[in-house]
């Protein structure tokens, strides 16, 4: 008999014979090992179930009940889900009346037809309404659990390609309750939900089941981008005082249909037509312009707090939607308008492509130093900010509509303009007749002194900005006689190397750690092995004695 271990199925003492690992100390006994099925399908899940010695909590998910035995099904998935091993082999009565007696997946127990006199404050577990007399219910008396036959059908046991979330939701029977609902932010009370496991996101199974836009007689509908429900407008009273769309800052009003908070965000509005446009995110994505953590849409109708947009600078209305980053300190924030934007332009000696941005707040273009706002080059991470028209790619000359000759891409051509620092001096575009930066670059005809402003031309300018060679493919390029680095590719150089030296000092002070670590151990394990070689010394010396 080996007494070191003991079994992991009965927690009994090991006998010659048993099955184990001695590395992980991990043994059975061989009628333990065989007892089970390795893989079974339950009723109650429409995931496989494998036998495990572990368990994900000490609540058995189908009968709720505390789970005392050694051994419990869990989900083969990614799903929460454990159980008993007599409620995971649980056989099912074929039922041939569904009439009276009806086996669900929701409820461990057969349901059956309740009588109208026993109805009285009675509430389906699904929709959370009372069950009325008209309705047909069924229900388990002795776990007060009770089910509308209209809910009972329109429930599945999964939910693919969900509004709320991208993944599969599985159906879950949860003993547990502790989970905030992550659509309407509410406590999930012990019973039911649908879960992601893969992601951790779980929902009411009123909440999933919700009405989606794609139903032309949805009077109430639970869409990802706000906790509560949302409700269509029914007549022009109920839109107040001229509402905006919370995605397309756009007046709500008639004949285009509508949807408002349910509740008391009295300024969440939202057109049906934005309700499908809107990006199909919710949790646990990235974005490029802030890649160490994860994004969620965020409304805040109720919330007078004035955030800022991390990628272009300009104040997000606190009644509109934005994105998140899901790290509180973080306070990373996105208007819907930044998220759709595609990094797509190179640029030379940098790791990152650039982002084109039509307008921003007063930025400084770290080639020339100068204040840009419109239609500029961005790495968000970076915080890098580039004119478009000090791209090494822009065009030197371009004709365009508004003048006859070709216009050429230089400094302002006038002294005054370059020296004056007078607040109250304009100059002014040739092409839109307005006030112009006269520090910026410019599109100028000698001949006529015709000035064309970079934002009044884009649109010749921007189809000619090519993609920029490499800066090694620059350095390699024989007819370069002088390579001229940036200030800027220089200092994110230089910080670059900084960090790689101190992450260097933290692997070798690790690496040091490590070192006296082993050196403990290894003295440790010298330490047993004198102390073995004296015992068995002395064990022989007595034996010697006793045979002697």
């Amino acid at each position: 008999m080996i007494t070191d271990h003991r079994c992991k199925g009965c927690q009994r003492p090991l006998f010659v014979g048993t099955f184990g690992c001695e590395r992980c100390a991990y043994f059975f006994h061989d009628y333990c090992l065989f007892e089970h099925e390795a893989e079974v399908q339950s009723f109650f899940h429409p995931c496989p179930l494998t036998i495990s010695t572990e368990s994900f909590s000490s609540f058995c998910f189908v009968c709720f009940e505390t789970i005392t035995s050694n051994f419990v099904y869990k989900c083969k998935l990614s799903c929460r889900f454990q159980t008993h091993v007599e409620c995971a082999q649980k056989l099912m009565v074929e039922y041939s009346n569904e009439e009276y007696t009806i086996q669900h997946f929701t409820h461990l127990h057969p349901l059956k037809l309740v009588d109208s006199n026993q109805k009285d404050e009675v509430i389906c577990s699904i929709c959370v309404e009372l069950c009325s007399s008209s309705s047909s219910t069924y229900g388990c008396m002795e776990c007060k659990f009770f089910l509308h036959k209209s809910c009972m059908k329109r429930i599945l046991r999964q939910l693919i390609n969900h509004h709320i979330h991208p993944c599969t939701l599985i159906f879950i029977t949860d003993p547990d309750g502790s989970d905030e609902c992550d659509c309407c932010g509410e406590r999930i009370v012990p019973g039911m939900k649908f879960s992601c496991g893969a992601c951790e996101f779980d929902v009411h199974v009123k909440c999933a089941l919700f009405p989606t836009i794609d139903s032309e007689d949805a009077k109430e509908i639970q869409h990802f981008c706000h906790p509560h429900t949302l409700a269509l407008v029914q007549n022009d009273e109920e839109y107040g005082s001229e509402p905006r769309c919370v995605a397309c800052a756009q007046i709500c009003l008639a004949p285009a249909p509508t949807f408002r908070c349910s509740r008391s965000c009295d300024r969440f509005f939202l057109h049906k037509s934005c309700y499908v446009k809107l990006p199909y995110k919710f949790v646990n994505f990235k974005h490029p312009f802030h890649p160490k953590h994860l994004f969620t849409i965020t409304s805040l109708p109720y919330n007078d707090h004035i955030r800022t947009c991390d990628a272009c600078f300009r104040g997000i209305d606190s009644t509109l939607l934005a994105y998140s980053c899901r790290k509180s300190e973080c306070k990373f924030n996105l208007q819907l308008d930044c998220y759709k934007l595609v990094p797509s332009i190179t640029f030379s000696g940098h790791q990152h492509l650039l982002t084109l941005f039509e307008k921003t707040t007063d930025l400084t273009c770290h080639l020339c130093g100068v204040n840009c706002r419109n239609f500029v080059f961005r790495c968000v991470p970076c915080d890098i900010t580039i004119h478009l028209q000090c791209h090494s790619s822009a065009p030197k000359s371009i004709k365009h509509k508004s003048h006859l000759h070709p216009l050429t891409l230089i400094k302002s051509p006038f002294e005054y303009e370059l020296n004056s620092d007078e607040e109250n001096d304009e100059f002014y575009c040739d092409v839109c007749e307005q006030k112009r930066n006269q520090r910026e670059l410019i599109y100028y005809c000698a001949e006529c002194k015709f000035i064309a402003e970079v934002k009044c031309v884009v649109l010749e300018v921007l189809p000619l900005i090519s993609k920029d060679r490499s800066f090694e493919e620059e350095i390699l390029e024989d007819n370069i006689t002088e390579i001229k680095i940036q200030k800027w590719h220089v200092e994110n150089l230089q910080e670059k190397r900084s960090k790689l030296h101190e992450r260097r000092e933290e692997l070798e002070a690790k690496m040091k750690q490590l070192k006296g670590e082993l050196d403990d151990v290894t003295k440790e394990i010298k330490k047993t092995e004198d102390l073995l070689l004296d015992k068995r010394y002395v064990r022989g010396r007595i034996i010697g004695k006793f045979y002697g």
